[in-house]
């Protein structure tokens, strides 16, 4: 079978002037061979990268001219291409139809694409534990293999639900990487928050005295980041609930009661996941600067703005913040959901109740504790002080000297 096209491309056609007079504006169109296809997407003189829309546009073309077939086949007869982009257009349906924010929809279609480069043209039955080993070398990084060969584990996985392959096929997937247990200590946190608050831009002077100086402007490009961070550190929510969070509802918004201090983190019109986010309440201390916000105009409609509009993502803005903050990575990696370790981790270093704070911050209590239980302060406490103690004589291997053990034997295998 053919592989999905990848001869279909955007193409960026420039504007059209007769007489220096604008005739045609320019457009992003798909060139497929011979033919020209308008996406109805214009285009700047400047742009060189073609915006989503196009891209969008890209792929509803691409998708629309291939059909794989859908009828039971052996497994030395499928290309692994066909069972990727039945897939694709299975999860993209659901991404569409439970609302899923377009960075989830885009990082989904990278992986597929990834995939598709590697092990299109190939059958289905060579996929095996060589072929998926020679793809982590081929990705160089082991933990993003992992994830990309857990896309394709599903992929074959609903095409054998769907009745369309004979045959068993096991993906190999390298072995899981240690857990990210980076967290921030107090004054780590402080110094971020201050960095973020304090840092101006710097611009180099091209021209008069000052040529080639750095000279600090009044810009705070890093405040925005700021109000991220406090709220991820109150409340352990995840980057992309911080960054839709609203005090007005709105689809595709997480809403934020602030007349009753209540955090609903879960998007309007977004169904659940397998990714708890149950509504909170905002800490005290957090819910005043949230009020503040609001009330003096520092936000228009969301709390983590940039230039007065909602940011999608702030992973390069808390990158810069790390740098200016010069916090240790030595420790591990700093990113935006180290937030929710440090917040799970404050937690446990209080003592706050095991279940009550997996509720808080959308985790069962089974994570919570194999995870961050170790920083709570009576983790292990009861056993370490047995140790020391004196033997009880009237206990025998947990058991009182004057029971049947044949009893206590028979009443423990009934259990």
């Amino acid at each position: 079978m053919p592989r999905i096209s990848k001869g279909p491309r955007l193409y960026k056609r420039k504007a059209k002037r007769r007489n220096g007079r604008l005739i045609a504006n320019a457009v992003w169109t798909i060139r497929d061979g011979d033919r020209e296809v308008a996406t109805g997407v214009f285009a700047s003189e400047a742009e060189r990268k073609p915006p989503r829309a196009a891209e969008d546009a890209l792929v509803t073309y691409i998708t629309s001219k291939y059909r794989p077939p859908r009828r039971v086949r052996d497994i030395e007869n499928i290309d692994v291409a066909d069972v990727l982009a039945i897939y694709h257009a299975h999860r993209e349906a659901i991404y569409i139809e439970r609302g899923s924010p377009q960075s989830e929809i885009t990082e989904f279609a990278d992986r597929i694409g990834r995939l598709n480069d590697f092990f299109g043209g190939k059958m289905l039955a060579e996929v095996n534990a060589q072929t998926c080993g020679q793809y982590v070398k081929a990705r160089g990084r082991p933990g993003g293999a992992r994830r990309d060969l857990e896309d394709l584990r599903a992929a074959i996985n609903h095409h054998a639900r769907e009745g369309l392959h004979r045959g068993l096929v096991r993906v190999a997937l390298p072995a899981k990487g240690p857990g990210r247990e980076r967290w921030l200590s107090r004054s780590e946190a402080a110094a971020l928050l201050w960095a973020c608050w304090r840092y101006r831009e710097v611009q180099t002077r091209h021209r008069g005295p000052l040529k080639n100086q750095k000279i600090e402007t009044g810009k705070r490009p890093l405040r925005h980041i700021a109000r991220f961070i406090l709220i991820g550190l109150y409340t352990g929510t995840r980057a992309g609930a911080i960054a839709s969070a609203s005090p007005y509802r709105d689809t595709g918004r997480s809403y934020v009661d602030l007349e009753n201090g209540i955090f609903y983190r879960r998007a309007q019109g977004r169904r659940p996941t397998k990714k708890r986010q149950p509504p909170a309440p905002i800490p005290d201390r957090l819910l005043a600067h949230m009020r503040r916000w609001a009330r003096t105009g520092a936000i228009v409609s969301h709390f983590v703005e940039f230039n007065g509009a909602a940011v999608k993502s702030v992973k390069s803005g808390f990158r810069s913040a790390v740098g200016v903050a010069k916090l240790s990575t030595e420790p591990g990696k700093v990113t935006p959901h180290t937030l929710r370790h440090t917040a799970a981790t404050w937690l446990m270093q209080r003592g706050a109740d095991p279940w009550k704070s997996a509720g808080f911050l959308g985790m069962s209590v089974e994570v919570l504790l194999d995870t961050y239980g170790h920083h709570h302060p009576e983790f292990l406490r009861e056993a370490a002080a047995a140790i020391t103690t004196k033997p009880n004589k009237n206990i025998v291997s947990g058991v009182d000297r004057g029971v049947d053990l044949a009893a206590y034997r028979e009443r423990r295998q009934k259990a």
